[in-house]
């Protein structure tokens, strides 16, 4: 999986359970966060405290939240193709029909090759870069010059040398934001319909991961904020419950320091331990595969209350549906939210899964459950 980076101090994050596994020795970094003053339904989240140590936290790794979580603007994806090279000084405005012409100002040089690629895009034409230098950009169309601005191209292929994944990644932001899961066979779609060409599959999912990449960060940035996010969460809601397991890095048998890689994480909110104690003596788990970059699997336990809803209780990323993955999250599922005999468990009895039970001395077998 990912590696948590140095950038992260462990030390800040005391109220999460670490265990740093290495091939000769385990060594375990354990400081439960635990609030005396309060009953077990007790509300701490308006703790002036907390809040404060909880700001500080946001604020020495701050991570922007994506539009797509607070609001959703179903005009964003009719906006201008290219609203940044808008021409702002009078007698530079673009003219009705789209061409070029002298005068017209741009904020950047990567301003102008965008403008050039989406002009020559929406024409059928190329250009070639003959010279290029820090505030200016040279290029010549490779057609034939038939008058105002209209080249002629001996063939014309199905793509467009130009629409590389970069400009179909700047097109499909919107997209992507408001809808991080889409689809790459939409992608394909949006840029057919935009662009008048049909992108092979390999380019619409490499835009796809550049636009995710620009909505949300890259993979390695998201792994190194994890225990950012993990802190804010028990810190705003403590009594949570968060334990992460990683491993080191070697190069050439040579241990990194500084750098680790995460191999398991659990965690638990708080309230859903609470709901728990409401529901009836049953947990149901069960896992599904993640098919992002560093792949794992997503295990979930839910419970059901008196009203038939269903209750999500723990969850964990590991490494995939093994032996060893299932019985940390049942150990962890077993230690923070159930706590008690008498709780049944419901799955769908994969290999794995029954080897972990065994494993659990008792306490996911009869008569114990």
């Amino acid at each position: 999986m990912g590696t948590v980076g140095d950038e992260v101090n462990v030390d800040e994050l005391g109220d999460i359970d670490w265990e740093e596994e290495n091939n000769d020795s385990e060594e375990e970094f354990e400081a439960n966060y635990e609030v005396d003053d309060e009953n077990d339904d007790g509300d701490l989240a308006g703790n002036p405290a907390v809040q404060n140590e909880a700001d500080a936290i946001v604020s020495q790794h701050p991570f922007g939240v994506p539009s797509f979580m607070r609001t959703l603007d179903l005009e964003a994806m009719h906006a201008p193709e290219f609203p940044e090279y808008a021409n702002t000084g009078e007698g530079n405005v673009a003219a009705e029909n789209g061409e070029f012409s002298v005068g017209m100002e741009f904020g950047s040089r990567e301003s102008v090759i965008s403008a050039i690629k989406s002009y020559t895009i929406s024409r059928e034409v190329d250009y070639t870069m003959y010279e290029s230098e820090p505030q200016t950009f040279y290029a010549k169309c490779k057609g034939r010059y038939n008058g105002k601005h209209t080249c002629t191209m001996g063939t014309i292929s199905q793509d467009h040398a130009k629409l590389d994944s970069d400009t179909i990644a700047d097109a499909i932001r919107p997209l992507v934001e408001a809808d991080p899961s889409i689809k790459v066979k939409s992608v394909i779609a949006e840029v057919q319909g935009r662009f008048n060409y049909i992108v092979t599959y390999r380019k619409a999912w490499l835009a796809k991961q550049k636009a995710v990449a620009k909505v949300f960060g890259d993979w390695e940035v998201s792994y190194q904020t994890l225990p950012v996010w993990l802190k804010a969460m028990t810190v705003k809601m403590p009594r949570s419950h968060v334990q992460i397991k990683t491993l080191p890095v070697y190069r050439e048998s040579e241990e990194v320091q500084g750098v680790r890689v995460l191999h398991r994480v659990f965690w638990s909110f708080y309230p859903c331990i609470v709901a728990f104690r409401h529901c009836k003596p049953l947990v149901q788990v069960d896992g599904t595969h993640l098919y992002g970059k560093y792949k794992g699997a997503l295990l979930v336990a839910v419970a059901q209350d008196g009203n038939q809803n269903i209750v999500p209780i723990a969850f964990a990323i590991v490494e995939g549906e093994t032996a060893d993955a299932w019985e940390f999250f049942l150990t962890n599922l077993w230690r923070y939210v159930v706590t008690i005999d008498g709780v049944g468990i419901i799955s769908d009895r994969h290999t794995s899964i029954d080897a972990a039970i065994a494993r659990s001395n008792g306490a996911w077998s009869p008569p114990r459950a």
